[in-house]
């Protein structure tokens, strides 16, 4: 029986010796489509070859495609653990042809893939085509010698696929398996086509047409090929199994959770564990391609999932965090196939527990206000929108987790309610996702990319350099020329200016030809072409010049300085903190750096010393600062960190820097920090000239910020920090070394000091007015100061309940502008009597609202006390009526 892992490879060998080249899956978050929240099928990664803006050196390709659908129009969460074949976390199987093979290739291949690769006998499969593809249907007659009643046409979009309202479409051709009589169900395009009996294997679509506006179609220059094939689904057919869940990766997963909850697999807690599998896939992908959890965007569906499955390691009954323990068993089963996987093992670990750790403070309160809420209503009925709005508001329960929660209990939300609550609070709704990536029209640039190819960086070695211009682009559209004063983006053949990428922002400077000159005010890349944002300064630029391309060399530098910091930053934070950090994103400008590290606690102040420290040895040290160009793998056997997420290509920069004789760091034992990075950095560590921590924030959940300076701006805050030190040590009039000594002992002595006077204020606030004067045999206390504050009037109503034995206490205190009204009760009356009714009268006698506290003393604000006679009438009043 095939594992789904020997399923994945016979796939992607088979298609491999037919031509096709073997593409690693592109990360979860789409690095081309801003429309989509994650990479949710094959073809992704490929959208700009389909529609011909983008060209690589390859025709044909074959992909295992990792995917999530958690979100948006792809959601399949609700249905996953309770189903057979739903997940949020799936892999796709593909192949594609950019204008190469059609159908008369595809359907080939498809069935002797299937048939011989697979083995799966023909009779069991049957095949849908577009009702009117008389083409793929004569081609499955000829090659796989399928009967008219075994080839279905289906009249609808179910066979007829888009890319969109307009651009490319085409009918497809999909394939079932049979799984024979015994279970229920109908073929594709009867009314029983929803049964299990009949199931799709995969999808073959013919990218033939170009959909436009108007409705109308014509056929594309370039025909192309999109596969998709589940591989959990056909891994299950091949296993014998009519059931994902059943396929040898994924019980091996569901065997991981029993065995770490002690849980039976096959038991009542069966949906608990299947849920719990699926979800670890996706969590983990995601956090390994960069998603950390958060409330908003990409973070906040990562963050659903992983509550989702939380609730459900709950509901088996496990007293502590659980699915950080099941990463391992993950990285067994996937781990060769997706090695990012394991580089971010202890990353993903790390994020888990501390998630889990989080969330079950507030699992088992929110959980009893919803069995509460249930409690209220009558049999059956569903729960109001505003009372799972209370769940979401204040326990972070999302709306789809009380869902699951009161599915096994038979019932519903009222979701129109919820919607309701939602939109009262926020004032409006508030999007799911908001989209980042690339610029939605990019074509000019892949045009240009297409024509001239991409800009050649010639910047690791020089800041100045020659170009030729290729293209100047004013208001998206290429111009002939650019006089003085245009703005416009200027492309050349090859250029000295690092393009924004990596955290490390574009360059800036000067191109001149013989004609003009532009001032480049920014440097950014799209499809590989640079972009030159400036503003022509003198005469005349025209494309098809000769340029000298110069680098402003001082901003230059102190960037390099920066981003050499922040590796050395890096490796020292892994070393103090733990190996679970990892970068989050980056800022290295000309002023400062700034660094972005998963990590779930705030960082110490010795902890930050000692990074400092280490950072400035390594500095101090002036070694090289070396580059080497190898593969991904050969560079991650090195020990080379990688940013998660980030895509890289066939070759990579390592860049190596600080000396460890004998550490065992890295294959050569000698080596600080190991990263795979593109950015520019200095010649040798000693460069950087100084580095100085300014403080450690927090970044988002689970992620800090560090900012920092180096070089003369280290030294220049260096130097102000010192600077003010001695201004503030002739104030004390005493020596720097002792300022803090000083400030701590003048600190405790304001402190006694306060004390000192707030004692006074009491006992002057005693001394004075009348004495206690009795109400139906209540002793009254009544007291208007001045220069009383609302946090001393707690104790000086004490004293003054101390003082009668028993009785009541008023005070009104008027300080820096603010009025307040205190009362008290002694215990023996707080069955007759209340200090808050108290206050309430007495501020609503001076223009005040409310007041609250304790039976026995409560406090409240007003905006003055110039009805303080009244106030202290009401309270009387008060009294009299407790009689």
């Amino acid at each position: 029986m095939p594992s789904l892992n020997d399923v994945r490879s016979t796939f992607l060998g088979y298609f491999e010796k037919n031509g096709h080249r073997v593409v690693d899956s592109s990360p979860l978050v789409p690095r081309n489509d801003p429309t989509l929240m994650f990479a949710n099928s094959g073809m992704v990664q490929f959208k700009n070859l389909f529609t011909g803006v983008e060209t690589r050196d390859y025709q044909r390709a074959t992909t295992a495609q990792k995917c999530v659908r958690a979100g948006g129009k792809h959601n399949d969460l609700d249905n996953v653990g309770y189903t057979a074949r739903h997940h949020t976390f799936f892999e796709m199987l593909g192949n594609f042809s950019f204008g190469d093979y059609f159908k008369e290739g595809a359907i080939p291949l498809a069935w002797e893939l299937l048939t011989k690769e697979f083995g799966i006998p023909k009779d069991r499969l049957l095949v849908t085509v577009y009702h009117t593809d008389d083409e793929a249907a004569n081609i499955w007659k000829k090659v796989a010698g399928l009967t008219d009643d075994r080839i279905i046409r289906i009249p609808t979009a179910d066979n007829f696929w888009q890319m969109g309202p307009t651009g490319p479409c085409g009918p497809c051709t999909e394939i079932f398996f049979d799984h024979g009589d015994k279970i229920w169900g109908g073929p594709p395009g009867s009314a029983d086509e929803d049964g299990d009996r009949f199931i799709e294997i995969w999808n073959l679509v013919f990218m033939q047409n170009q959909q436009f506006e108007d409705g109308s179609m014509r056929a594309l220059d370039m025909q192309s090929i999109d596969t998709g094939m589940g591989l959990e689904r056909i891994g299950a057919l091949l296993q014998g199994k009519h059931d994902n869940y059943d396929t040898d990766l994924m019980r091996s997963l569901i065997e991981a959770s029993a065995h770490a909850t002690s849980v039976d697999p096959d038991g009542p807690g069966k949906v608990h564990h299947r849920v719990i599998a699926d979800h670890l896939r996706s969590t983990s992908f995601l956090i390994a391609d960069g998603v950390m959890p958060s409330n908003e965007g990409r973070g906040y569906v990562l963050r659903r999932i992983m509550r989702r499955a939380m609730r459900h390691v709950h509901m088996l009954g496990a007293a502590d965090p659980v699915m950080h323990k099941l990463v391992p068993a993950l990285v067994r089963q996937m781990g060769a196939a997706y090695p990012e996987l394991s580089r971010a093992q202890a990353m993903i670990e790390e994020t888990l527990r501390s998630e889990e750790t989080r969330f079950r403070q507030t699992l088992d309160r929110g959980l009893r206000l919803l069995d509460d809420e249930l409690a209220r209503l009558p049999e059956g009925a569903d729960l109001p929108g505003e009372a799972a709005f209370k769940l979401y508001d204040t326990f972070g329960f999302p709306l789809d987790l009380t869902q699951d929660a009161l599915r096994e209990k038979g019932r519903a939300v009222e979701v129109a309610g919820f919607d309701t609550a939602m939109a009262e609070q926020k004032r409006m709704a508030r999007a799911a996702w908001s989209g980042s990536g690339e610029a939605a029209d990019a074509t000019i640039w892949y045009e240009l990319a297409e024509q001239h190819g991409v800009t050649e960086f010639l910047g690791y070695d020089t800041e100045e350099a020659e170009g030729q211009v290729l293209a100047l682009v004013i208001d998206g559209a290429d111009a002939p020329e650019a006089g003085e004063g245009s703005t416009l983006a200027i492309v050349v053949n090859q250029s000295p200016f690092y393009a924004e990428s990596g955290g490390q922002v574009g360059d800036t400077g000067l191109i001149r030809t013989e004609t003009g000159a532009a001032r480049v005010t920014d440097t950014k890349k799209v499809a590989g072409v640079f972009i030159h944002q400036a503003e022509v300064t003198m005469g005349l630029i025209q494309r098809g010049q000769g340029a000298t391309l110069t680098v402003d060399h001082d901003r230059r530098g102190a960037i390099r300085a920066n981003h050499s910091a922040t590796h050395l930053l890096h490796e020292a934070l892994r070393r103090a903190l733990g190996d679970h950090v990892a970068q989050r994103g980056s800022l290295n400008a000309p002023d400062r750096l700034r660094f972005d590290f998963s990590h779930n606690h705030a960082v110490s102040a010795d902890q930050l010393a000692q990074v400092e420290a280490e950072v400035n040895g390594f500095i101090r040290q002036n070694t090289p600062v070396e580059t080497r160009i190898m593969t991904p793998d050969d560079a991650r056997a090195l020990g080379a960190q990688a940013l998660f997420g980030e895509k890289y290509g066939d070759e990579v920069r390592v860049v190596s820097m600080g000396g460890l004789p004998g550490s065992g760091k890295g294959a050569d034992g000698a080596t600080y920090s190991l990263e795979l990075c593109g950015g520019t950095h200095v010649a040798r560590t000693g460069d950087m000239g100084a580095f100085a921590l300014l403080g450690d924030s927090a970044s988002s959940a689970g992620v800090r910020r560090i900012e920092a300076l180096t070089g003369q701006a280290a030294l220049d805050h260096l130097r102000d920090a010192d600077r003010r030190l001695t201004e503030i040590a002739g104030i004390l009039k005493s020596q720097a070394a002792d300022v803090v000594n000083r400030v701590r002992a003048l600190a405790d002595e304001r402190k006694a000091l306060a004390n000192e006077v707030a004692q006074l204020k009491r006992q002057m606030a005693m001394g004075g007015g009348d004495a206690a004067e009795e109400i139906a045999g209540i002793k009254f206390l009544s007291r208007t100061v001045e220069g009383v504050g609302g946090k001393e009037l707690g104790a000086l109503v004490d004293e003054m309940k101390a003082q009668l034995g028993s009785g009541v206490v008023l005070v009104l205190a008027q300080a820096d502008g603010k009025a307040t009204v205190a009362a008290g009760v002694t215990p023996d009356l707080t069955a007759r009597l209340s200090a808050v009714a108290l206050v309430q009268a007495a501020t609503a006698a001076l223009g005040g609202k409310g007041g609250g506290g304790r039976p026995d003393r409560a406090q409240g604000g007003a905006p003055n006390l110039d009805a303080a006679d009244t106030a202290i009438a009401d309270a009387r009043k008060l009294i009299e009526e407790s009689a």
